[in-house]
């Protein structure tokens, strides 16, 4: 879990650092079209069949959310402290319960409700809405939010019939494939730095994604949410030493309620699941 978020903050301050230059959808399309080729072996068995898809219909519609998703991240990164987009990312475990709740009719008992209002009220605390203005780049890294937690939970109900490799490797190629068309709208030509970051973007997050994966296989979700809260840190310090961003106590505060409403969420859910 600790790997998983080096990895997920190197992506965010790659993305950072290159800058608005690169449009946001030409920017994920590069992000994925290069994750596709480093997924290419599993890609080849899945064209020629040795890999099964059980449910086309479901892995797209999981894709297309996931590819948008991404876009609208990618534009706030360029324009967001690193910190807050950081912060306000934990949003999505929150949603997620909600989502699991209205999807999958799972009960919301009064503690998970708290939590989620907590976690609300961090989201709050973060962006002062009336003390301090609201920019797109807020705007867009919010509404990020209900599509990764809508991808997520998609992503659980294919765990039921699908292989993991096929999984990772649909999710990029479809995700190639949604926002090649945002970016030939706006094509603007990389240099070679830019091409050669935007390639290490998707190592990065390809990496990021299977170290996430082996977590989950090994320990709770409840013992490896708290982890996730050194993201904020190492966000925050590397925002201040490579960007010069200021240390927002708003963000770090709501940050940290949203972390601590999400340990919660998976800690009752680990209870749950092990009570008869």
């Amino acid at each position: 879990m600790l790997l998983s978020g080096v990895c997920f903050v190197a992506v965010t301050v790659i993305v950072r650092y290159i800058g608005t230059r690169i449009p946001a959808p030409e920017a994920s399309f590069i992000r994925y079209a290069v994750g596709s080729l480093l997924l290419a072996p599993v890609l080849f068995n899945i064209a020629r069949g040795k890999l099964q898809v059980h449910n086309w219909a479901l892995i797209s519609v999981r894709g297309v959310i996931h590819g948008i998703g991404v876009c609208l991240w990618f534009f706030a990164m360029a324009r967001v402290p690193i910190a807050e987009v950081t912060a306000l990312s934990y949003l999505t475990p929150v949603l997620m319960t909600i989502g699991a709740a209205l999807f999958f009719g799972e009960k919301l008992y009064t503690r998970r409700i708290l939590a989620i209002v907590f976690g609300l009220i961090g989201v709050f605390i973060i962006l002062r809405p009336g003390l301090s203005p609201i920019s797109i780049g807020q705007v867009a890294q919010l509404l990020t939010a209900p599509l990764f937690a809508a991808s997520i939970l998609v992503t659980k109900k294919l765990t039921g019939t699908e292989q993991l490799t096929v999984i990772v490797a649909t999710l990029s190629v479809i995700c190639a494939f949604t926002l090649l068309p945002l970016a030939l709208l706006n094509w603007v030509k990389p240099n070679a730095t830019e091409l050669m970051l935007l390639s290490l973007t998707a190592v990065f997050a390809t990496a990021g994604h299977f170290t996430l994966t082996q977590a989950l296989k090994m320990a709770p979700i409840s013992v490896l949410q708290p982890v996730t809260f050194l993201q904020l840190l190492w966000a925050t310090m590397f925002g201040v030493l490579l960007f010069g961003e200021s240390i927002d106590a708003y963000v770090i505060l709501g940050g940290t309620i949203l972390v601590a409403s999400t340990s919660y969420i998976a800690h009752r859910e680990s209870v749950a699941k092990n009570q008869p």
